[in-house]
């Protein structure tokens, strides 16, 4: 089967420039799929997921947080050439642990590079009661349009279905801003706080940062996990980023072990609600910026090869396989 893909992510703007068309024609008993994107003159690509922090030049105006100094360079003008480099337009900046709850640094590289970055905050769940406040002021008064909780920094014994988990949680809805979930310690061990706040507030959408860190399974326990991710496409509001390969993959690049997986997120959720992501500057070290642009290409590839082989890759209609990996961007405007 060949394969032509004309862009890799879909546009930013209105949703009506975001639909492909996609024509298939059967000759000599072979496949020949041509993936003809119809975008406007807009169109954008786009990377759902990546940090940015200070250089150690930066770092006497935006100090790192004690203990997360990094180890590899990450500053906004090593990213514009990396994007540059890789023809990627625009990307949803996510606040680095670096950084922490300071977000001056990021808040910065939005407000000199408007059309280019939004920004997903972190959302704060100390007990001192100020994390809604500042979850509020980064939305209504920065610009921030999504939020990440991590599970990892609620206080000890604590949930993030408590009481500021759910008020964050709530007033996300509230504000149109989706919140999305880094499980990196893995998805069981938080699968159950996901599903009573999908369940009691329906209205906020949520994010699930990198497949969930879930890898290709190889045992019943892992593949159980995995079965979890699958059954939260139940809950309309959830949408999944196919994001840091790297980390969920068992194999080097190009990752195509992520294939059958992606095949399998795809039938669950559909392509509206998938998205990629690098996970810059991470990705530099593993396959460089360009070549995780380049890994969802072949992964792509890979994937509709698997599909047509078992005759299953009609709900492709109206839709490639590449937009599919980017098709929710749009909830973040």
């Amino acid at each position: 089967m060949a394969l032509r893909f004309h862009t890799l992510l879909s546009a930013v703007g209105p949703r009506r420039s975001t639909k492909p068309r996609l024509r298939s024609r059967i000759r000599s008993g072979a496949v020949t799929v041509t993936v003809a994107m119809a975008f406007t003159a807009s169109s954008k690509v786009i990377d759902s997921h990546l940090h940015v922090w200070a250089s150690l030049q930066e770092a006497g105006n935006f100090p790192y947080s004690p203990g997360q100094e990094p180890t590899l360079p990450g500053n906004a003008d090593f990213l514009l050439q990396c994007m540059e480099e890789a023809g990627v337009d625009g990307a949803l900046i996510v606040q680095p642990i670096n950084h922490k709850f300071d977000h001056s640094y990021v808040t910065s590289v939005l407000k000199k590079y408007p059309t280019k970055f939004v920004g997903c905050c972190l959302a704060n769940p100390s007990n001192d009661g100020n994390g809604l406040k500042q979850f509020e002021d980064l939305v209504l008064k920065d610009g921030y349009r999504a939020v990440r909780f991590n599970p990892y920094l609620w206080p000890p014994g604590d949930k993030m279905t408590n009481k500021v988990g759910k008020a964050i949680f709530q007033r996300a809805g509230e504000l149109n801003v989706p919140v999305s979930f880094m499980c990196m310690k893995g998805l069981d061990l938080h699968i159950s706080e996901i599903e009573q706040l999908c369940t009691e507030f329906p209205s906020t959408v949520v994010l699930l940062d990198h497949l969930s860190f879930c890898k290709p399974p190889l045992n019943d326990e892992e593949g159980l996990v995995f079965s979890q991710l699958l059954n939260l496409s139940r809950f309309p509001q959830v949408y999944v980023k196919f994001s840091a390969l790297f980390r969920v993959s068992r194999v080097q690049f190009p990752y195509l072990d992520l294939s059958p997986l992606l095949s399998q997120v795809v039938s669950h959720f559909g392509a509206n609600r998938i998205m990629w992501g690098s996970d810059f500057p991470y990705v530099v070290a593993e396959c460089g910026y360009k070549g995780g642009k380049e890994a969802v290409h072949l992964i792509a590839n890979a994937f509709i090869r698997f599909r047509n082989r078992s005759g299953e890759w009609a709900y492709i209609k109206q839709r490639s396989v590449t937009s599919m990996i980017a098709g929710a961007w749009p909830i973040y405007f």
